[in-house]
């Protein structure tokens, strides 16, 4: 979701992101079992400040980082370019966010350079010392030092973005080490026996193991929004035909609530427009 600036949302959980977040790089290929939710996590997007990289647990060198206990692979942040060294076969810059700083490195592409009019290997000319720049890629450790792997960089054109991601990161590590808010109205709504709602009833629907009320949709769009939630799946999500076996309603009612669901960005297609899978935080 774009929020204007050029900078995007991203997303955490079990699922890929809209806009900027979600999955990058490399693929989720053929059926896993149902534990592979968790482990996909690690491939989600985690906004983060240089201090958290620098931080970072890594159990043995071949372990994948920790942060807040919470493997992570792709990573985005902000900072102040303090230094750019140019190599032959890559361009390191050194950025600083006021919580630390850490070596970018990104690879050179020659024929790629070449294509784009850039000569002699100089890093683009919208990245210059003093500015800032925001940065996707992999943390890696080399001879006991850290850098990022950098995937994409680019210069922040919006100086609103610095703030928004260091909100975002914010929450983030509030989300993972305190849990998710409450929502506005309380704890599900209890039953006349006293009980919480059923399994695919029209009770308040939960993100990333939160609760996050959303009066807006319609009953049929809840219960298959719980079942998405609950039901065991693999990393592609579940088919319309599964769904509506499970919820016991017509496959149309199911594409029906499908589409406000992807309207309202609470679920995303994955192999195909039928397929569908939560847009967790």
């Amino acid at each position: 979701m774009d929020f204007g600036g050029g900078y995007s949302t991203t997303s955490y959980g079990a699922q890929g992101g809209m806009g900027g977040g979600g999955f990058m790089g490399g693929s989720q290929g053929g059926s896993q079992p149902t534990t592979g939710r968790s482990s996909l996590a690690k491939d989600t997007l985690r906004p983060c400040t240089i201090k958290q990289v620098l931080d970072a647990s890594q159990p043995h060198p071949d372990a994948d980082f920790k942060i807040d206990d919470i493997e992570v692979q792709q990573l985005t942040f902000v900072g102040q370019i303090r230094n750019i060294s140019t190599q032959t076969t890559n361009v390191t810059y050194k950025l600083d966010d006021g919580t630390g700083t850490v070596e970018v490195k990104q690879w050179i592409d020659a024929e790629a350079t070449a294509s784009l009019g850039v000569g002699d290997n100089k890093p683009p000319t919208q990245l210059v010392e003093g500015e800032w720049a925001r940065v996707w890629g992999r943390l890696k450790a080399f001879n006991n030092r850290r850098h990022v792997g950098a995937h994409v960089i680019r210069a922040v054109k919006d100086k609103m973005e610095i703030t928004y991601h260091l909100l975002e990161a914010t929450y983030v590590h509030l989300y993972f080490t305190r849990g998710p808010l409450e929502p506005a109205g309380g704890k599900a709504n209890a039953g006349a026996n006293g009980q919480a709602d059923g399994q695919y009833g029209d009770n308040d629907m939960g993100m990333g193991g939160g609760a996050r009320q959303n009066p807006n949709v319609s009953g049929n769009a809840r219960r298959v929004y719980q079942c998405l939630k609950e039901l065991p799946q693999s990393n592609e999500g579940l088919h319309v035909q599964n769904i509506a076996a499970h919820v016991k309603m017509p496959v149309t009612d199911v594409v029906k609530a499908g589409e406000i669901l992807l309207d309202q960005s609470l679920i995303f297609t994955t192999v195909d427009d039928h397929t569908w899978a939560l847009l967790e935080f």
